[in-house]
């Protein structure tokens, strides 16, 4: 795996938590996170996990959501992440027209993606506007 060209300040001390059910791509993802300086919550493999996390912790500066947990989709924790002002983005196979219409200003990552695209997606989701 090639290292990521950002700076390590770009995510430096950002706390972020991925929601991800599939245990090897939410492993290479939170080591290409810690990588470059980010401090990874989770992952949380299901929507209860991530309720508990989001319930339970501080708020995380961004979060990385897969859409489809288990065959569930993940609308509520979107939903609560919109409502808390919480930025994040939406990791999917899905084509952008099957989310629903409340997410279309959300990023959105078209599996099968790779790291570096998905660590230069969330330095930008957390860039100052």
């Amino acid at each position: 795996m090639k290292e990521n060209p950002l700076p390590e300040s770009a995510l430096r001390s950002r706390r972020l938590l991925v929601v991800e059910d599939d245990y090897f791509w939410a492993d290479e993802l939170s080591q290409g996170l810690r990588r470059v300086g980010a401090i990874v919550l989770g992952p949380a493999a299901s929507i209860n996990a991530a309720r508990a996390f989001l319930e339970e912790q501080p708020q995380p500066d961004g979060v990385i959501l897969d859409i489809n947990l288990r065959g569930e989709r993940a609308y509520a924790i979107a939903d609560l992440l919109l409502a808390r002002r919480v930025p994040f983005l939406i990791m999917t196979g899905y084509d952008m027209e099957a989310l629903p219409a409340g997410y279309a200003s959300v990023i959105r990552l078209e599996k099968p993606v790779a790291l570096d695209a998905v660590v230069k997606a969330v330095a930008d989701l957390l860039l100052p506007v």
